[in-house]
Order: C-alpha cells, then sequence, then structure tokens
C-alpha cells in the first residue's frame, strides 16, 4: 500500500485549507470538546463533593443511610455501564425531544459519568484524613459539620487535588464519543473531513496529535501541582 499518496500537498490542501475545514472542523471540533470537558468536570466535582460526603458520613458517624445507599446505586450504575451507552440513553431516551441543547446533554451525561468517579476520589480522600483531626475539632467546640467544613475538607481536597486533575484529563478523552449524538466534536470533526477527503491518514492522525497535546500540557500542569504540593509539605 502507498502510504505516500495521503501525504502529498494537494491532500494537505483539500483537508486543511480546501473550505477552511482545519478551523470549521478541527480548531471548532476543539473548542466543543473544551468546553464539553470544562462544565462536565464542573458537575462532575459538585456531584462528587456532594456524594463522597454523603458517603463518608455514613462510614463514620452511621447517619445518612438512606441517603447513601441512593449514592451506592448511582455509583453501580454509572461505573458499572458505558459512558457511551449513558450518553445515547440521554440523548435519545430522556430528552428525546426536537429542540434538546446537545451541548447540554453531553454535559450532563459525561458530568453525571464524571461524578461517579469524582465521588470515590472525595471519599478516599475525607477517609484517609486521621481521625485525630476529628477528634482536635471537637475539642475546638465544632460540631461534625464545622470539623468537616473547616479542618478535613482543606486536608482532604489538598490530598486528591491531583488525582481530580487526572479525573479532567481523562474526561477530555472520553468526551470523544460525542459523535454517537451528531455532536461536532474533535473526532466528529476529523471523521467529518475523512468522510469528505477519502483520506484516512491526515485528519485522523492531526486529531490524534491535538489531542496529545493538550493532555501533555495538561500533564505537565499536574506535575507541577504534585510538586508544589510536596515542597509545601516539607516547609
Amino acid at each position: 500500500m502507498n502510504w505516500g499518496q495521503y501525504f502529498t500537498p494537494e491532500q494537505f490542501y483539500m483537508n486543511f485549507a480546501a473550505d477552511d475545514r482545519f478551523v470549521t472542523y478541527i480548531l471548532g471540533g476543539l473548542k466543543t470538546t473544551l468546553t464539553i470537558t470544562l462544565f462536565a468536570a464542573l458537575l462532575g466535582i459538585l456531584l462528587g463533593f456532594l456524594v463522597g460526603t454523603v458517603r463518608s458520613t455514613c462510614d463514620k458517624t452511621g447517619k445518612l443511610r438512606v441517603l447513601n445507599a441512593i449514592c451506592k446505586v448511582y455509583l453501580s450504575v454509572i461505573r458499572g455501564t458505558p459512558v457511551v451507552v449513558q450518553l445515547m440513553i440521554m440523548y435519545y431516551f430522556i430528552f428525546a425531544t426536537p429542540d434538546a441543547s446537545k451541548m447540554v446533554i453531553a454535559i450532563l451525561a459525561f458530568g453525571i459519568n464524571s461524578g461517579a468517579y469524582v465521588a470515590e476520589i472525595f471519599r478516599s480522600g475525607i477517609m484517609s484524613i486521621d481521625n485525630g483531626q476529628f477528634e482536635a475539632g471537637r475539642s475546638l467546640g465544632f460540631n461534625y459539620r464545622q470539623t468537616i467544613w473547616y479542618i478535613i475538607l482543606p486536608q482532604a481536597i489538598k490530598n486528591v487535588l491531583p488525582a481530580l486533575c487526572n479525573e479532567f484529563i481523562a474526561l477530555l478523552k472520553e468526551t470523544s464519543v460525542s459523535g454517537y449524538i451528531a455532536m461536532q466534536d474533535l473526532t466528529k470533526g476529523g471523521d467529518i473531513i475523512r468522510s469528505r477527503t477519502y483520506n484516512p491518514a491526515l485528519p485522523l492522525l492531526t486529531v490524534a496529535l491535538v489531542y496529545w497535546i493538550v493532555v501533555t500540557f495538561l500533564t505537565h500542569l499536574v506535575g507541577r501541582l504534585e510538586r508544589n504540593l510536596r515542597k509545601n509539605e516539607k516547609r
């Protein structure tokens, strides 16, 4: 097979310059991908914080058992089914209306999915704090809620921050299945170019390169964050 036929100047022109395809489908798709990822991450952090707090509270005090049972069902269902299936259920069943916003549906689907994993991150962070910290809070006159808010959570968030950042990176890559509901994200944009130019190499390799650049940059930031946290612990 002649691989060189996919990388000629004419092919570069057809795939990227003609009809402004690079800007429309690659950069436009990247913007959509980053938008979905950002808002889904915020939703996931909110859900994960609430669920993780309920779960850890039940583990430590035995309270909130009904809410804890609901949270367990949520975690079991979301973690036990593929995100692409959840996305399609959300689009074709729950929001099966012509005027439904695909962007909102994607954010909700990915945010709910991410929340299940963030919940366990928060829960592990809270449970990792020594019980002596709870006793210290009580000795200061704090009730359980105040102890959690003022003493435990600041330490737990610091401990789980790198894991949360890595979850954001994983979420970024998971959004590549948005094309299943006809969202023109980065992956779908590359596939549209491929379908019009019949060149599978240039657009798809470009999509992979863009994902790699973004993930590498975010991974670098996470690494710097972890080093700064370790330096602060030594002081």
